[in-house]
């Protein structure tokens, strides 16, 4: 899976749910970072960082969020591995968790 194929999921995945009115950094190491601007009705992805510290940070390695946009790596048991790392608040990396699981 590409980097393009993730933002598209993710887009397709944050449209249809509520607004999360946060900065969050998808990072994925040395395979780039996805940083998604949920201030906004619609969130917006990009492929550039803010002006300001994000919100949350969620990183882990392409292949981990791959997995848990296709549905194969749960985030929670990836956060209980430490396959994913948080930094931020808990409760919006679980209103996160909520979304890109389904």
């Amino acid at each position: 899976m590409s980097m393009d194929t993730i933002k598209t999921d993710l887009q397709q995945k944050l449209s249809l749910a509520p607004p999360i009115n946060a900065l969050v950094k998808f990072d994925m190491g040395d395979d780039g970072a996805v940083y998604m601007d949920g201030r906004e009705q619609t969130p917006v992805l990009k492929d550039e960082p803010f002006d300001q510290d994000p919100d949350l940070t969620l990183k882990a390695s392409k292949e981990v969020f791959e997995g848990i946009m296709n549905g194969t790596q749960d985030p929670t048991m990836a956060y209980m591995m430490g396959k994913l790392k948080v930094n931020g608040p808990m409760g919006l990396a679980m209103k996160l968790n909520s979304i890109l699981e389904d």
